[in-house]
């Protein structure tokens, strides 16, 4: 301490000093680092630190002021505390005061400083270090999935196109790091779709998509994040394929349906031309309704050639050549029929059938004017050279073969050949009409008329007139007296030949072959006869625009419209309409085509537009179903029969028609739910005699041609009945049939006569159940008069008193002794007996025939209508002696007695018979003489 030079006791004072003052003051600050950066995980505590968090003081290793004792943070209200770990090395940690959510706030920024323990135990005079900044990052953890913007999408896409985008879809995530919140891939969930997603969301297509293939597209998109969570969620994609604007018409369906009795039925009320903006100048459009499949060519009347005939107007007098095969027209039965579609009568002629018409049928006055008419189908005749196809021939019977009159095919060509006979005038005349049509040959019906006005002769093919293109002249055939022979399908040669035989055969079919003499048909009754009952129509005529320029072929099957706005085009192809004026037309398709051409300025044809294949289908009518009801049973006396105009057995007729109810079907009077009355015509109705026929020395059943007046009605009898024909209404048809009368002038002979009655709509495709009625006679029945008295004492009968009979008898009784008289009171206990049983027995019988015999009164033409007479007895009148009661009754017993055997032998034989009505004639002579009428309830 000497060497030093400093006293070694100053060195002890120095030292105690310091020790004292380092016990008393805390020198120096804790120390830190001036910035730190913390990694936290969210809904974790504890933040990782860079660099780790520790507090140094230059104080240490003195007790207290070289200790740390705090973190304090500052500032942002951090969710965030330090804790000091080690007070002597100052390490702490910092810790989340709660759950950290990256989602609510990513990042944290605050002030951070430590404090030591001070220079006492206590902790007073704490010592702070300098500020640092701690900045802490929230780490992610991938708890949501990803969520499409949008909850559907929806795109187009023209068809034929490829597209590298057609539409981007959009999913987000409520993740707050980048790892987690984007969105890496997209994928499409639907499988076997024309498309594709990339991992940015655009959806493009793999192929050309078609329209008409497919109009409308549904896909499934689902999203994942980085972190590979799927969506919860697929979104739905809606992609349609839009056409390539294509010129034509839009907006209309392929099938239409119609129902019968609906009249007139748009047929495109939604269509539409698109031109696709291309500049138009005209648009013309053609409808045409094709409906040769159906009957002859289109839905016409399937009656008669004589009742249409008849309806039309036409002149009576025409022969029909193909009729119906019958007992009286059998000249057709061996030739090949098709009833059609529609009970229709059609010939089919193949090359090998004719037929001879009989001389009492061939027209035997055709004079210069005349007509023939038919319907024919016919196609191209087989082979390179054909042969003359004959539908109708008037040839020599023998010896011969010239040919009167013909009317044959020939290549396609219609030629109708007249050759005259010598007249005074020996020249060239007109012999050979030839027309050259397309319609021969295209296999479709047509309805032909050939009117001859010699020598003018004029075709008419349906409706429409066509001059012979080529007259070729012939001499006239020489006079001579050969039989002709008329046939039809075929050609008869007569002469010339080692056998008679057919030539010139045709081949196609034929209806309504039908000859007028004497007359030619017009205009207005051909038209009538082929016109069709369906066609085409205009909806609301009145309302078309006036630069809409329309017409119509004769049969309204074919419509032609022209336009210069496309708009007017378009509201009148909305207005065409189909109309079928049959009350029972017949049901199936039937075809529409619709060409359009369109004009440009300047060009000809500028947008091609497609046609147009559609169908129209009529549906099954209601079928009717015609019922005949009356009294089955007709019970007259033998005097009715034999009388001028014996009986009207239908009487009491009535024919009615039902249809069962359907949709939109519109009929009147509805007689019970579901059934409806239809009201329509009626062709024909058929009284068949049922059993042996009718023998015309004693019987006859006929109608009188005054009850066909006024009416469209005609009427044939033959000894197998009667038949009533002609189109008319059911009315007439009853009023015509409760005038059929049958009457029988030997009446014994008859036990009862059976008749069977139909009736018939649309040449049988409707018929009526059949009825059956018995006409038989009244047996076994003594005067009605007797048997009145006798059952039912009436108020206003009065006792008939007969002076003479009671004294006859009261002087005869007053001689028989009484034995006689025991024998007497039992004769007439007998007799009693039998009038009681007789009396029962005719009360009967007149309970049974009264009704009928009622309704028999009621005709005019017959006796009068007694059904409410009264027959009194003139008291005044021949008044005799006195007469008991029980006498009198005595006196009518006998005479009931004597009646009713006689009655009853009457059966024996005619003779008796007469004799019967004679005493009949007589009893009722006597009877008036004492009978007066009580005209009171007399009804005129």
């Amino acid at each position: 301490m000497e060497m030093l030079g400093v006293p070694f006791a100053l060195v002890w004072v120095v030292l105690g000093l310091s020790c004292i003052l380092a016990g008393k003051v805390n020198k120096h600050k804790p120390w830190i680092e001036t910035s730190y950066h913390g990694v936290i995980t969210e809904n974790m505590d504890t933040v990782l630190l860079d660099p780790p968090l520790v507090a140094l003081d230059k104080d240490a290793p003195v007790p207290y002021a070289g200790e740390i004792c705090a973190f304090k943070i500052h500032g942002q209200e951090a969710p965030f505390e330090a804790v000091v770990l080690n007070r002597t090395s100052g390490e702490g940690v910092l810790r989340a005061k709660g759950p950290v959510d990256c989602e609510t706030q990513k990042e944290y920024t605050f002030i951070i400083q430590a404090y030591d323990c001070g220079a006492e135990a206590s902790g007073a005079s704490w010592k702070k270090s300098h500020k640092a900044v701690v900045h802490i990052q929230v780490d992610d953890v991938n708890e949501f999935s990803p969520v499409f913007r949008e909850p559907m999408y929806h795109a187009s896409a023209m068809e034929g196109k490829i597209y590298d985008s057609i539409l981007q879809v959009e999913a987000w995530d409520q993740d707050c790091s980048p790892q987690y919140s984007q969105i890496c891939n997209y994928d499409i969930v639907t499988s076997n779709t024309p498309f594709a997603i990339d991992r940015n969301g655009n959806i493009r297509n793999t192929e050309r998509l078609s329209y008409d293939k497919k109009q409308r597209y549904k896909v499934m998109v689902t999203a994942f994040d980085c972190g590979q969570k799927r969506a919860t969620e697929s979104v739905a994609v809606h992609i349609d394929v839009k056409p390539v604007c294509k010129p034509g018409w839009q907006g209309w369906n392929k099938q239409v349906d119609y129902e019968p009795g609906t009249g007139s039925k748009q047929l495109f009320p939604k269509m539409h031309l698109e031109t696709c903006d291309g500049p138009l100048s005209a648009v013309r459009a053609m409808v045409e309704l094709q409906t040769s499949h159906i009957g002859k060519g289109c839905d016409r009347e399937t009656y008669s050639e004589k009742s249409m005939q008849k309806l039309c107007g036409a002149a009576s007098g025409s022969t029909d050549l193909l009729p119906a095969p019958s007992i009286s027209t059998n000249w057709t039965a061996s030739l090949l029929t098709d009833s059609g579609r529609d009970s229709d009568l059609i010939f089919n002629f193949d090359g090998r059938q004719a037929a001879n018409v009989p001389e009492q049928v061939v027209p035997q006055n055709l004079t210069d004017q005349f007509t023939i008419a038919t319907w024919m189908k016919h196609g191209p005749s087989p082979g390179l050279r054909a042969e003359k196809e004959t539908l109708l021939c008037n040839s020599d019977k023998t010896e011969m073969n010239r040919h009167h009159y013909s009317l044959y095919v020939h290549n396609c060509r219609l030629v109708f050949l007249l050759r005259r006979d010598f007249t005074q005038v020996d020249t060239f005349r007109p012999a050979e009409f030839h027309w050259k049509l397309e319609q021969i040959c295209d296999k479709e019906w047509h309805y032909y008329v050939i009117n001859v006005e010699f020598p003018a002769v004029t075709l008419f093919v349906d409706g429409v007139t066509y001059e012979p293109y080529l007259v070729t002249d012939d001499w006239p055939i020489h006079p001579s007296s050969i039989d002709t022979q008329l046939t039809v399908g075929a050609c008869w040669q007569g002469g010339e030949v080692s056998t008679p035989r057919f030539t010139q055969f045709f081949r196609g079919s034929l209806s309504g072959l039908t000859i007028r003499p004497g007359r030619i048909e017009t205009q207005k009754v051909i038209s009538c006869l082929q016109a069709c009952k369906e066609g085409l129509d205009i909806h609301s005529l009145e309302s078309l625009g006036k630069d809409i320029k329309f017409h119509f072929n004769p049969a309204q099957s074919v419509l032609v419209m022209e336009g210069e706005d496309l708009e007017s085009v378009n509201t009148a192809m909305a207005k065409v309409s189909y109309i079928n004026s049959r009350q029972f037309p017949t049901a199936g398709l039937r075809q529409l085509h619709i060409t359009t051409t369109v004009q440009c300025f300047g060009e000809d044809i500028c947008i091609s537009i497609p046609d147009i294949k559609a169908l129209v289908m009529v549906l099954p009518p209601s079928e009717p179903r015609i019922t005949i009801a009356g009294s089955d049973q007709l019970v007259r006396p033998a005097a009715d029969l034999r009388g001028a105009m014996g009986v009207a057995p239908f009487k009491e007729l009535r024919i009615t028609s039902t249809v069962t109810k359907g949709d939109g079907v519109p009929f009147s009077a509805v007689y019970r739910p579901g059934v409806l009355e239809a009201m329509h015509n009626l062709d024909y109705c058929d009284v068949l005699v049922i059993g042996e026929e009718l023998n015309p020395e004693q019987e006859s059943l006929e109608i009188h041609h005054s009850s066909l007046m006024g009416k469209h009605l005609d009427a044939t009898n033959s000894t197998s009945g009667i038949s009533i024909y002609g189109v008319d209404s059911m009315a007439h048809y009853e009023e015509a049939l409760r005038q059929v009368r049958y009457r029988n002038w030997r009446p014994a002979t008859l036990s009862n006569r059976r008749f069977r009655l139909t009736c018939s709509e649309l040449n049988g495709r409707y018929t009526s159940n059949e009825f059956n009625l018995e006409v038989s006679l009244v047996h076994n029945a003594a005067p009605v008069e007797h048997v009145n008295h006798m059952a039912v004492q009436s108020q206003y009968m009065r006792s008939v008193h007969h002076p003479l009979m009671v004294h006859s008898v009261n002087s005869h009784i007053s001689g028989t002794p009484p034995a006689a008289t025991v024998v007497v009171v039992i004769c007439i206990a007998a007799l009693v007996c039998i009038v009681v049983l007789g009396i029962y027995r005719l009360h009967s019988t007149h309970q049974d025939s009264s009704k009928s015999e009622e309704d028999e009164a009621k005709d005019p033409e017959m006796d009068w209508d007694d059904s409410t007479l009264t027959i009194t007895v003139n008291p005044m009148e021949n008044v005799r002696e006195p007469q008991t009661v029980e006498e009198e009754v005595n006196e009518e017993e006998e005479d009931e007695q004597a009646g009713d055997i006689t009655s009853a032998e009457s059966d024996d034989s005619d003779e008796t018979e007469e004799e019967e009505d004679d005493e009949k004639e007589v009893k009722e002579s006597k009877l008036k003489s004492k009978l007066e009428w009580d005209s009171s309830s007399i009804t005129y």
